[in-house]
């Protein structure tokens, strides 16, 4: 029986594993060609925009040859394909030479800190607010609460960024700006407030989804038999309300990583921070094509790879999600 049970339970995971490999390839591969038609969608010739107006002929072709832009679109498809497979690179740098794939690896760390901080910031803004807007329904403070959201979904990131500059790095002088400090406790104040930033522009929907969950599991006929064997109020809303309620809100946080990494590159440009973010407006402004493409290649796997894995992840935590795939 025990036998029987546990290759039924092998077979379950082997199919659940395959079902996930069969959505995320071709993900995977739309995700490769859209990255590989960046440069060719550019309009005119890529070369000539790379060198400039006051190139020669000669000094184009020589490009066009280096780029393989002088080979047919399908041969330059396979070239590619091969490249970022294999070595899941987009080619050198046309300004330093380097490696695409390790100057993005040098800056990942700092972009990297601040996306798992705003996750952290966001969570710890969103839970309280929206818990207390729950708790009191159609109060006071539900309206505060309900209306300061909608305000934040209003501004620009870029805005929010600069205005606490202003308060906690020029006025109170509380955290540093331009680059990440290297001292004790130092990356950590360096990298504060630009994931602050992020996490107060991606808190609105958060509240929203959070409040509006509570709420209806609030009402569910199990809180009132909780609460009717006199089990504290206390021990209700964080052992079986909050439980109920954070999957939506896990599901929607997942969803808004591609917001969360773009949120992270836009924010690095105006807290001066030299990560990925730097390094992609950089390359646009040189022209540096390889490593555009490698950015967008890098971040569009890893909003693939986060989305599906908070998928399995919600699978896990929720039987009827289980039992439904």
């Amino acid at each position: 029986m025990t036998t029987t049970s546990g290759r039924s339970t092998a077979a379950r995971v082997a199919t659940a594993l395959g079902l996930l490999v069969a959505r995320v390839v071709p993900v995977m591969f739309g995700v490769v060609v859209a990255v590989f038609f960046l440069l060719r969608l550019v309009p005119g010739d890529p070369a000539a925009m790379i060198l400039g107006d006051r190139a020669t002929p000669e000094s184009i072709a020589a490009l066009r040859a280096e780029l393989g832009l002088d080979q047919t679109l399908w041969n330059q498809f396979v070239a590619f394909l091969t490249q970022v497979v294999t070595q899941f690179d987009t080619g050198d740098s046309l300004v330093t030479g380097q490696s695409t794939r390790d100057m993005i690896l040098a800056k990942a760390p700092v972009s990297l800190g601040i996306v798992l901080l705003a996750v952290l910031l966001a969570v710890l803004i969103a839970v309280p607010l929206a818990l207390l807007a729950a708790l009191r329904k159609d109060g006071w403070i539900d309206h505060v609460i309900r209306v300061l959201p909608t305000i934040g979904m209003g501004m620009p990131l870029f805005w929010i960024g600069l205005l606490l500059i202003i308060l906690f790095a020029v006025e109170l002088g509380w955290f540093p700006v331009g680059d990440v400090g290297t001292g004790p406790g130092e990356p950590l104040r360096s990298l504060f407030l630009p994931a602050l930033a992020v996490a107060l522009s991606m808190s609105p929907p958060l509240i929203r989804s959070l409040r509006t969950q509570l709420i209806e599991v609030l009402g569910a006929d199990f809180v009132t038999t909780l609460r009717a064997a006199r089990i504290p109020e206390r021990r209700v809303v964080t052992r079986h309300v909050l439980r109920g309620a954070a999957l939506p809100t896990f599901t929607l946080l997942s969803v808004n990583t591609a917001y969360l990494i773009g949120g992270t590159l836009v924010v690095e440009k105006v807290f001066g921070i030299n990560g990925i973010g730097t390094l992609l407006f950089t390359s646009i402004s040189n022209r540096d094509f390889p490593v555009v493409q490698g950015i967008a290649l890098y971040c569009a796997v890893a909003v693939v790879l986060v989305t599906t894995l908070a998928g399995v992840l919600s699978a896990l935590l929720d039987p009827r999600l289980r039992v439904a795939r």
